[in-house]
């Protein structure tokens, strides 16, 4: 327990006697000071009993006393320790009506008390108190290292919470919480993923202090976890009241655990990436059998149910911060996949990619919905979601959902699939594409690129120079007649000619452009040409 000054009034060796203040001796004494300064305030901390003789101070000036108590006061001084006997046969009435009026604690010391009796007594007790916070945060210490090893980080958050007569919660890279405790701080933990994901952009170690919006009242200190720079999770201990000294040992203690269990988790993920990598090849290059075999019960289950594949390649390979983004949708997928306790396959290619075999519909797939153009973006994306110039850092592809009998045999297919959506989101400039979204829109904006353009220019631009001329309509006539399969009395009819005129112009358009009609090659290159120039409709 800290020393206050009642435990001082009533420690029988050195007689001190309340003069003032009665109500206010359950002050913590932090220190015991001694000074004849008329203003000692500049050499103070707060949380100290002055101890004075009152050379110096004009004690008998009412106002000058005023002062003086109220210096004190504001500088967070406990009370003031008045030696009788010294200077002064008694505490100086102009003194003690200062103190009165203040309800400043002001005690009396007699002759035979020395300052460095009450020095020693403080001295004592803060060092008492030390070493109890000491002793109780090496037994917690203890405790907290068998939860850990008797059930994990939950069992650790859950004797941390205990421990701190508060809440701890556990974060991820990504901001989402782990676990908590008790139960009710899930939500409340929630409330400070924001704060969590931010201490990923800062060195660590890193910690921040924030209000309980839970609350409004209590505060939440948030911890780093992780050996090196990069932040591995976030510890987050919500409390009434800043930690003690017991406390603080209990949290360091935890930190110290979970980053253990973190490392430990990220030892064993690259293991487990090292398989999925090795699943993925045999799968890729057609030996499903192979592929089951080593995936054993590690991906038994995510082969045996639908899956997609996606495939992601940053859309500047050569930005600086391109491996980084890649890495953080790597972690954001991964993260959704062990809270959800579902498998998921995430390989980073030497071509700057990264593939990943995930079951269909499950949270790893989820955690990607914000970059979808109909699905508003969410925080956690990892950098997916468009940027302040709109082209968002990464461009997605997924393929369909595998049918439920091929199984494990039909990733090269997904894979195919995957690289397709790819290369239209590539050239769309959007963040993801479905290749569902493919099949069932039209095949016309895939080639609404230049090459496309180019090649439908250099096509009819014979037929737009003659239509120049005023020599005759053949683009709009072979249009008409190709919208209508070649029958030429309802194209001629769509034109307002007779059937003869058009047979004309089609001969016209055969001579001028070298090639024949009757070739459907010829038919479906040009109906693209036709399409690919048409001007967008008016609005």
């Amino acid at each position: 327990m800290p020393l206050t000054l009642a435990a001082l009034v009533q420690h029988s060796a050195l007689k001190l006697t309340v003069r003032a203040g009665e109500d206010e001796l359950d002050r913590e004494v932090r220190w015991a000071h001694v000074s004849e300064l008329a203003d000692p305030v500049p050499y103070l901390e707060g949380g100290e009993l002055l101890l004075v003789t009152a050379i110096r101070l004009d004690v008998h000036d009412p106002e000058a006393m005023r002062r003086y108590v109220r210096r004190l006061t504001e500088a967070g001084v406990v009370g003031l320790g008045f030696a009788v006997g010294v200077h002064h046969d008694a505490v100086p009435d102009a003194l003690l009506e200062a103190a009165r009026e203040a309800d400043f604690p002001l005690l009396e010391v007699p002759r035979k008390t020395p300052f460095l009796a009450i020095g020693k007594v403080v001295s004592a007790a803060i060092a008492a108190d030390q070493y109890r916070a000491v002793t109780a945060g090496f037994a917690a210490q203890r405790e907290l290292t068998r939860a850990a090893l008797a059930g994990g980080p939950g069992a650790v958050l859950a004797r941390l919470a205990g421990y701190v007569d508060g809440w701890a919660a556990l974060y991820d890279t990504s901001g989402a919480v782990v676990a908590a405790a008790p139960d009710w701080a899930a939500r409340r933990a929630a409330l400070h993923s924001a704060d969590a994901e931010r201490l990923r952009e800062r060195p660590a170690p890193a910690s921040v202090v924030v209000a309980d919006t839970g609350t409004g009242n209590d505060r939440v200190e948030l911890q780093s976890l992780g050996t090196g720079r990069r932040v591995r999770g976030v510890l987050a201990v919500g409390t009434g009241a800043p930690l003690g000294t017991a406390e603080r040992y209990a949290v360091h203690a935890a930190i110290a655990l979970l980053t253990l269990a973190t490392e430990r988790t990220r030892s064993l993920r690259h293991a487990e990436r090292r398989i999925g990598a090795a699943v993925l090849r045999m799968l890729l290059a057609g030996h499903p059998d192979d592929a089951r075999s080593v995936a054993g019960d590690l991906y038994d289950t995510l082969l045996d149910a639908p899956f997609r594949v996606l495939v992601a390649e940053p859309a500047d390979p050569a930005a600086p911060d391109a491996d980084e983004v890649l890495g953080n949708l790597a972690e954001s997928l991964e993260s959704a996949a062990s809270r959800a306790g579902e498998p998921v396959i995430a390989v980073r290619e030497p071509a700057g990619r990264l593939v990943v075999l995930a079951a269909d519909g499950g949270a790893a797939l989820e955690s990607c919905a914000g970059t979808h153009p109909d699905q508003p973006a969410q925080p956690a994306q990892a950098g997916v979601s468009p940027g302040d110039g709109g082209e968002p850092p990464l461009h997605l592809g997924l393929s369909a959902a595998t049918p439920a009998g091929p199984g494990p045999a039909a990733a090269p297919a997904a894979l195919r699939q995957a690289e397709q959506a790819l290369s239209v989101a590539r050239r769309r400039g959007l963040a993801v594409v479905e290749h569902g979204e493919l099949v069932a829109g039209s095949v016309l904006p895939l080639l609404a690129d230049d090459a496309v353009r180019a090649f439908a220019d250099g096509l009819l631009r014979p037929l737009y120079e003659h239509d120049a001329t005023g020599r005759g309509d053949l683009v709009a006539s072979l249009r008409a007649w190709l919208s209508r399969h070649g029958q030429w009395d309802a194209a001629a009819a769509d034109l307002g000619v007779h059937r003869h005129t058009l047979r004309y112009r089609m001969r016209r358009v055969e001579e001028i452009l070298g090639r024949s009609l009757d070739d459907p090659d010829v038919r479906m290159e040009l109906w693209l040409a036709l399409k690919t120039t048409e001007p967008p409709p008016r609005a």
